[in-house]
């Protein structure tokens, strides 16, 4: 780990013009769970780190629609265990619990859980070629180790750019950030022009021809909160996550499935509203409104459920080793669905 100059303002406005100040060269830090590793492998070299510990960011308040503000500081465990997450958005607890070990939940921020970092193997290994990492000689050769290597873990959605070109199959790692597109969450930010507000699907980024871009976050700009709308589909949700070992490991494929249901006398139950989002199967979290209008006034069957994954990932394509994710993904998306909708137990 090279040397490093450490700041820690008090204030939002301080520690935005402490990062604008050095916008190539200074990172915030808040848990430090993945930019520390990232800082001692050489992937993350910054000159300079903004501690945010001190900002008045680690609240959780219930907001006037009826939705709730999680602070960006707020812990990863804080969260999920929070009385009025576990009873209106279970399906964001439950995510969060998926994730990581306790400790680490202990550690982590709800904002530096949106800044979580590929973990590909060619981009944690500068000797590799990557296109995410690359910037210069000293980040290693540009390319896409993944594409002709070993990539079991790697992108099946997403992958192209605009000229039909793949510079980048890495996946995003987070549970939380699924979950949170699901739900569609607002991120809210504060930088050198002010603040505003950006909705999760548009916070992260497919790689396209820039793929060391994980967001669309301006230059300085810091997420003070995560904002979560009114309905918390909080009666019929699943979070189902398929990976190599049951505890500390990241998705190989994880759904986060939300439905309100309505019964009808004639003939039971009907969707009247679903959410779908995937996670370990792209750059950033998936999520296709198409595949969940094929859901709405239908009933919950299987038959109906593999129809909504179908749509969800049409275009899916493998690379060798991480073919097998799209048979994976089409099982698992009909599991999270009868396991929302109450048809299979969640166990």
């Amino acid at each position: 780990m090279k040397p490093f100059q450490y700041l820690r303002p008090t204030g939002v406005d301080a520690a935005v013009r402490d990062l604008t100040a050095q916008p190539d060269a200074a990172k915030f830090i808040a848990g430090g769970t993945n930019l520390i590793d990232l800082m001692k492998e050489h992937v993350e070299q910054p000159t300079t780190l903004v501690d945010i510990n001190r900002l008045p960011l680690a609240t959780v308040e219930e907001l006037e629609d009826g939705g709730l503000r999680l602070g960006a500081l707020v812990t990863n465990a804080d969260t999920a265990y929070h009385p009025l997450v576990e009873q209106r958005y279970p399906l964001l607890s439950k995510a969060i619990l998926a994730g990581a070990s306790a400790q680490l939940r202990n550690m982590a921020t709800n904002g530096g859980n949106l800044f979580q970092r590929t973990r590909c193997y060619y981009f944690y290994d500068t000797s590799m070629p990557c296109n995410k990492r690359h910037s210069g000689p000293s980040q290693g050769p540009a390319g896409c180790g993944a594409l002709h290597g070993y990539n079991r873990i790697h992108a099946i959605l997403g992958t192209e750019s605009a000229d039909g070109n793949v510079h980048c199959i890495a996946t995003h790692p987070s549970d939380m950030c699924v979950a949170l597109a699901a739900l569609e969450a607002v991120v809210r930010v504060s930088g050198p022009q002010g603040e505003r507000t950006i909705p999760i699907a548009d916070f992260h980024r497919l790689p396209g021809d820039t793929p060391q871009h994980d967001n669309t976050l301006r230059p300085g700009e810091l997420v003070t909160a995560i904002d979560l709308p009114a309905n918390g589909f909080s009666h019929y949700n699943s979070y189902l996550k398929l990976r190599d070992r049951a505890s500390y490991a990241f998705a190989l494929v994880s759904v986060a499935a939300a439905l309100e249901l309505e019964r009808s006398d004639a003939s039971g139950d009907q969707i009247s509203a679903a959410r779908l989002a995937m996670g370990g199967v792209a750059h950033k979290p998936w999520r296709k409104t198409e595949a969940e209008a094929l859901l709405v006034g239908q009933r919950p069957t299987p038959d109906v459920f593999g129809r909504a994954a179908d749509a969800l990932l049409d275009g899916a394509q493998g690379y060798g080793h991480n073919t097998f994710k799209i048979e994976l993904a089409k099982r698992a998306i009909v599991r999270a669905l009868s396991q929302a909708a109450k048809l299979e137990p969640t166990e």
